[in-house]
């Protein structure tokens, strides 16, 4: 899936913060601390990044190309 753009709950813009978040978190640094260092103090906000699941990728391995007219 594709991060949301803005909260569902208070519209708050959070989908600029889901790539700094990620790289923080998977280098360590402890989830909460690295929300509040990006200014998601609401809950609602917070678990728009916490609870996002990026299966692109594994959606990706079933795509098929198809044929154009020229091919």
């Amino acid at each position: 899936m594709i991060i949301p753009v803005r909260c569902f709950t208070c519209g708050k813009v959070v989908a600029d913060k889901y790539e700094e978040f990620n790289r923080r978190v998977q280098h360590g640094e402890d989830p909460a601390e690295v929300l509040d260092d990006l200014g998601l103090k609401r809950y609602c906000c917070r678990r728009m990044l916490l609870s996002h699941i990026d299966i692109i990728d594994s959606f990706m391995a079933f795509a098929t190309v198809e044929p154009t007219e020229g091919s």
